[in-house]
C-alpha cells in the first residue's frame, strides 16, 4: 500500500475504532440504567469496604494504619464491616436473581461483570488467604528457592507473613507456570509484598475474561441456552466473589480449558491445538489434564464398529499425550520440574467443606471423645482415600458412557464428582465443573440445584467472616436466612414463568 493509500485509509480505520468503542460504551450506559446492576455495584462496593476487616488483613496489611487512624479497629466496627459484607452478599444474589430474564437479550453479560468488578480491582483478598500465599511463593522463586521443595516459612518477613498460617509450612501444590507467574507479579510489583498481592488478580482477570468471551460462543455452538449460560456463569457471584475479588489461580485454568474446548469445536480437525492448551492450563492448574480427553472427542459422532471406536480411542491417546507433553515442557523450561506431586495431599491437610472431609472430622471427634484419637484419625483419613477411589471410578464410568456422545458434560459432571468427593472443596472448586454446566442442556430441576448450592455457598461465605471476626454466627445466620427467602421467592418465580408445576 502507498503512502497516499495508507493516509486515505487512516481516517476511515480512527471512524471504525471510535464506532467500536462507541459500541461498547453503549452497552456499558445500557447495563447501567438497569436498577438490578447498580443494585449489584453498590453489592461489591460494599464488600470491598467490609473487606477491610482483620478477619482477613494479615497484620503487615498497609491497610492497617487507615483502619486504626478511623478507629476502625474496634469491636463495633468489625460488627460494622461483617454486617456490610452480608449485606453486600445478599445485594448481589437479589441483583443476580433479578437480571434473569432480560441479560444477554436487552443488556450485555459483560458489561454487567464489568461494572460489578470495579470496586473489587484494588480490594484485597476476598474471602481466601490464597493470593498471599502466591505471592510469598513467588519470592521464594524470586530469591532461588523452589516453593515444591521450600515452605514459605524458610524466608520469614512480610512475605510469609501473609500467608495463613497452616499454610506457611507446606510446600506449593499448583503447576508450574502458575508459580512463575507468581514469581513475574513479584517483580512487577517492586518486591512489595501487598502489591505483589494484588497483581495476582491480573492473571485471574484474564481467565474471567476468556470466560466471559468464550462461554457464551460455546454455547452457541452447541446448541446450549446461550441466554443461561451468560446467565449462570458469567455473571455468577460466585466467579466475581472467588475469581475477581478472591484471585484464585483456578480462574485462568477454567478459562483456558474453555478457550480449548472452543478452539476445538471450531475445527475438530485440529484438536491437537485444544489440547496444547490444555496442557497450558494444567501448567496453572493441574486437574485441567482432564479436559484433554473431551477435547478429543468433540465432533466425532459415535458409531458401533471397529474402526470408528479404535478412531476415538487413538484420538483419545494422543490428545493425551500432546497435553501431557506441552505440560512437562513447561515444567522442564520453568526448572521447576514435578515436585508439587509430594503436595498432592496439601489441600485436603485442613478440613473443608468436602462432605467425607466433613463427615471425617465429626468421626475423628467422636474418637477423641471416646479416648480412641488414633482411631479416629485413620477413619478420617481412610475416608478421604475412599472418596478418591469412588470419584476416579465415576469419572471413568462417564468416560465409557457420556463422554462418547457428550463430551463437555463428561467434563462438567467430572469435575464435579471430583470437587464433592474430592479431599478438600471450596466454593471455587466447584466452578471448575459449575460454569460448564449450563452447556450440558440442564434440566430445570438440576438448573435449580445448581443455583441453590451457589446461594448456600455464598451465604456460607458471608458466614465464615463473621465467625473469623468474633462478631459471632447471629449476623451470618441472619445473612443465610436472606439468602434462601430469596431463593425460595426466585425459584418459585421462575417455576411460574416456565409453566412449571409446583
Amino acid at each position: 500500500m502507498s503512502e497516499l493509500d495508507q493516509l486515505r485509509s487512516a481516517p476511515r480505520r480512527q471512524r471504525f475504532s471510535r464506532a467500536v468503542l462507541a459500541g461498547y460504551w453503549g452497552d456499558v450506559v445500557t447495563a447501567w440504567r438497569v436498577p438490578a446492576v447498580r443494585r449489584g455495584l453498590l453489592a461489591t462496593t460494599l464488600l470491598f469496604v467490609g473487606s477491610l476487616t482483620p478477619a482477613y488483613l494479615p497484620q503487615n496489611s498497609p491497610w492497617w494504619d487507615p483502619i486504626r487512624a478511623l478507629g476502625w479497629d474496634t469491636w463495633p466496627a468489625k460488627v460494622l464491616g461483617t454486617a456490610m459484607v452480608v449485606a453486600a452478599v445478599v445485594l448481589l444474589v437479589d441483583a443476580w436473581f433479578r437480571l434473569r430474564p432480560g441479560l444477554y437479550l436487552d443488556f450485555k453479560h459483560w458489561a454487567v461483570g464489568l461494572i460489578w468488578s470495579l470496586p473489587l480491582l484494588f480490594a484485597p483478598p476476598i474471602f481466601s488467604h490464597d493470593a498471599y500465599s502466591y505471592a510469598a511463593q513467588g519470592w521464594l522463586l524470586y530469591n532461588g528457592l523452589n516453593p515444591y521443595d521450600t515452605p514459605v516459612s524458610v524466608l520469614p518477613g512480610a512475605f510469609a507473613d501473609q500467608v495463613a498460617w497452616v499454610w506457611r509450612y507446606t510446600p506449593a501444590p499448583y503447576g508450574p507456570l502458575s508459580l512463575q507467574i507468581s514469581h513475574l507479579m513479584v517483580i512487577v510489583g517492586g518486591l512489595n509484598p501487598y502489591y505483589a498481592t494484588l497483581l495476582m488478580r491480573i492473571p485471574a482477570l484474564v481467565g474471567v475474561v476468556l470466560i466471559v468471551y468464550f462461554l457464551p460462543r460455546l454455547a452457541a455452538r452447541l446448541g446450549a441456552d446461550v441466554q443461561l449460560a451468560a446467565w449462570f456463569s458469567t455473571i455468577n457471584p460466585l466467579l466475581i466473589i472467588d475469581l475477581v475479588g478472591g484471585m484464585h489461580n483456578d480462574g485462568l485454568m477454567i478459562g483456558l480449558i474453555i478457550v480449548a474446548l472452543y478452539l476445538t469445536h471450531l475445527r475438530p480437525d485440529r484438536f491437537w491445538l485444544g489440547a496444547i492448551v490444555v496442557g497450558v492450563a494444567a501448567a496453572v492448574k493441574q486437574p485441567a489434564l482432564l479436559a484433554a480427553y473431551p477435547v478429543a472427542l468433540i465432533g466425532l459422532p459415535w458409531q458401533w464398529n471397529t474402526s470408528h471406536v479404535l478412531n476415538k480411542i487413538g484420538r483419545a491417546a494422543v490428545s493425551s499425550l500432546i497435553a501431557v507433553f506441552t505440560f512437562v515442557a513447561i515444567s522442564l523450561v520453568s526448572g521447576l520440574n514435578f515436585g508439587w506431586i509430594n503436595a498432592l495431599d496439601v489441600p485436603g491437610r485442613v478440613v473443608t467443606l468436602a462432605p467425607l472431609s466433613l463427615l471425617g472430622e465429626g468421626v475423628r471427634l467422636l474418637c477423641v471423645a471416646a479416648g480412641r484419637p488414633e482411631l479416629g484419625s485413620q477413619i478420617a483419613g481412610g475416608l478421604l482415600v475412599a472418596g478418591v477411589l469412588a470419584s476416579a471410578l465415576i469419572v471413568a464410568y462417564l468416560a465409557v458412557t457420556v463422554a462418547r456422545r457428550r463430551p463437555v458434560t463428561f467434563l462438567s459432571w467430572s469435575y464435579l464428582v471430583i470437587a464433592l468427593l474430592g479431599p478438600a472443596m471450596h466454593s471455587w472448586y466447584l466452578l471448575w465443573g459449575g460454569l460448564l454446566l449450563p452447556l450440558t442442556k440442564p434440566t430445570h430441576r438440576l438448573q435449580r440445584v445448581a443455583i441453590g448450592v451457589t446461594s448456600v455457598l455464598l451465604g456460607y461465605g458471608a458466614g465464615n467472616l463473621a465467625w473469623r471476626n468474633d462478631t459471632g454466627i447471629a449476623l451470618g445466620l441472619a445473612g443465610l436466612a436472606l439468602i434462601v427467602t430469596l431463593l425460595v421467592r426466585y425459584l418459585d418465580e421462575h417455576r411460574r414463568a416456565s409453566g412449571e408445576a409446583p
